[in-house]
């Protein structure tokens, strides 16, 4: 996945000082940023021009006061037309002949006044999420109580409609049908809806509903984190379900081990307020507050007790 120079400029902000219609155009391949010292000393060995140029204090004093008359040709060794994006850091003034590489290279040139590691972290992390590879997962992504709820099961099962009871009972829709998950860290894994079913939940007999307008802004979020799966299974009699809550599962998502639970779903359940119960108690047991624990502990104590 790429991303355009524009599409950076759209998230961030900065003083442009040199682009064109081509130079917006540029595509954005990694999220690594290269601040160009070494390079500068004429050391191009293991350079990657396809990465963006970010100048700090270290690197500007270097331009200003040492390379000197030989600046342009340096410059011009450091961006190449493969270049994206050139960025200043820290409101400091731009020589005369970093300009004239950038127009030369038709290469996007930028200042900012954020200090330099600041700017770097943001440019980082914005397109650590927007180049991170998708993974489409069939389900309903919800925000309950602050945890990012993931509701999947066989088509029919009830996903949509218990969304939107979940809705009605004050929480937030993210993505309904189709999520787009992708890994944000080695720990986090984040969805979000495809951009034509944003807002929108779909229900059987009813049609496509638009949430946001139905139920207002704060019904919506954009994204959020998978932090639990609810796996909704018809029940069957015979089956032995956990009762208990020591039969910990988990689901790989994009590399990412996520809690998961099963609830049987039959006539006369309220599936919404029993997911509501989950997630509060997936959150008890984060904050050490095990149920299923303390029951243990007491039928041992009761047990020795009578022995």
């Amino acid at each position: 996945m790429v991303i355009t120079v524009a599409e950076l400029l759209e998230k961030i902000k900065f003083d442009v000082v040199y682009t064109s219609e081509t130079a917006l155009k540029k595509e954005i391949t990694t999220s690594d940023v290269t601040r160009p010292g070494l390079e500068m000393t004429g050391y191009l060995e293991y350079y990657t021009p396809e990465r963006i140029q970010l100048f700090g204090m270290k690197e500007w004093s270097y331009v200003q006061n040492v390379i000197g008359d030989n600046r342009y040709d340096l410059l011009k060794n450091v961006v190449t037309d493969a270049t994206p994006a050139i960025i200043v850091a820290r409101g400091l003034p731009i020589p005369d002949e970093m300009i004239s590489v950038a127009k030369k290279r038709d290469t996007v040139l930028l200042q900012s006044t954020e200090p330099t590691s600041r700017l770097n972290g943001a440019i980082t992390a914005f397109l650590d999420e927007k180049l991170s590879t998708r993974t489409t997962v069939h389900g309903v992504l919800m925000d309950i109580f602050g945890v990012g709820v993931l509701i999947q099961g066989s088509s029919g099962i009830g996903k949509s409609e218990t969304g939107l009871e979940l809705i009605k009972r004050g929480h937030r829709l993210v993505a309904d049908d189709r999520v787009d998950v992708y890994q944000k860290d080695e720990f986090t894994v984040v969805g979000e809806p495809a951009e034509i079913l944003r807002h929108l939940i779909e229900l059987r007999g009813v049609g496509i509903i638009d949430v946001m307008s139905l139920f207002g802004a704060g019904a919506v979020m954009d994204s959020s984190q998978v932090d639990l799966s609810v796996y909704l299974e018809k029940f069957e009699k015979g089956n032995t379900y956990d009762r208990l809550g020591n039969g910990e599962t988990t689901i790989d998502f994009s590399g990412v081990a996520v809690p998961q639970v099963k609830i049987p779903v039959t006539t006369g359940r309220n599936v919404s307020v029993i997911i509501e119960a989950a997630v509060m108690n997936f959150r008890a047991k984060n904050m050490g507050f095990d149920a299923t624990k303390m029951f243990e502990e007491r039928l041992s104590n009761l047990i020795a007790k009578n022995s």
